[in-house]
């Protein structure tokens, strides 16, 4: 492997994961993390999601040739800043968020001189912190890989090289486009979710009781998507804010149309559209992105973030 030491700063679900994923794949590379919380510091060091886990930010950084950030993205300023001091010289910084213009901003901003690459593991679950995370989580899962224009082709190999390592696959696109496909396939999905577990929680008509006991797999589904990190998700739908309001804009405008055709009786309508969305979910199975289990064969650990 290109890195000799990773390090890894927020220590939950995805920097957990990663933290094992390398220790699993890559015995010969040094791992050390930080998290801000004392607590999760402390769980991190009793599960060994690191090798090291200091007290200090700028020490899990020192001598590292790799640097994930794996915080909230309306953190990452802070983070990046917190150990701009400590970093080598020829470190690669990179990161985790599910949006990239902003972390590519700030980054940046806050590092100059420094190599960024951002990054963007497309696997979660609901489940966060210290204690969620697992080695497998990036398995047959794809990362998404934005470098801005200058990046070094090198160091952009060497993080190809590092994700397909743990078990992912590499896909290479712009920061701009990587915001946009992720929007409809990813924070479109959560913000309806969120909407609909939260309208069914303040209906009148039908008590929380009810809502809970007589769930159907489809509303199961839903809850599941609603319960991941709020904090994580307030700050996606915040830092990537114009991409997601685009596509919330075409789905009103197709919901309308669904609207209008069951208060017309359009049965062919609804026919036609239910077919054509089947075909996409028979897609994404033969892609390999899921399977006909509901489970994708991970328990309940497998979700898309």
């Amino acid at each position: 492997m290109p890195f000799r030491h990773v390090a890894i700063i927020g220590l939950g679900l995805l920097g957990g994961s990663i933290g094992l994923a390398v220790q699993q794949h890559l015995p010969g590379v040094r791992t050390s993390g930080f998290d801000l919380d004392p607590a999760t510091r402390a769980r991190a060091r009793e599960r060994g999601l690191a090798a090291l886990v200091p007290e200090t930010a700028a020490e899990a950084v020192a001598g590292a040739d790799l640097v994930i950030f794996c915080v909230p993205v309306g953190a990452m300023s802070a983070a990046a800043a917190s150990v701009a001091g400590a970093l080598a010289p020829d470190a690669l910084v990179s990161d985790v968020g599910s949006s990239k213009q902003t972390v590519v901003r700030e980054l940046t901003q806050a590092l100059p001189g420094i190599d960024v690459i951002p990054a963007h593991p497309v696997a979660g679950t609901e489940h966060s912190g210290p204690d969620a995370g697992f080695a497998a989580l990036f398995r047959k899962r794809w990362c998404i890989i934005t470098p801005p224009a200058e990046a070094s082709i090198a160091k952009l190999d060497s993080l190809s090289r590092f994700w397909e390592a743990i078990g992912a696959t590499v896909e290479i696109m712009t920061p701009e486009h990587h915001d946009l496909v992720l929007a409809v396939t990813s924070h479109l999905p959560h913000l309806i979710a969120y909407t609909i577990v939260g309208t069914a929680s303040d209906l009148e008509e039908v008590t929380r009781s009810e809502v809970i006991k007589y769930s159907a797999g489809g509303f199961r589904d839903f809850t599941r998507i609603a319960a991941s990190d709020p904090t994580m998700w307030r700050d996606v739908f915040l830092s990537n804010r114009d991409a997601v309001l685009e596509m919330l804009q075409r789905f009103t405008e197709d919901l309308t149309e669904l609207q209008k055709a069951i208060r017309k009786g359009d049965g062919e309508m609804l026919f036609d559209q239910f077919t054509r969305t089947r075909a996409i979910r028979r897609s994404i199975i033969a892609e390999g992105q899921d399977d006909a289990r509901p489970d994708f064969g991970r328990g309940d650990h497998q979700s898309d973030g």
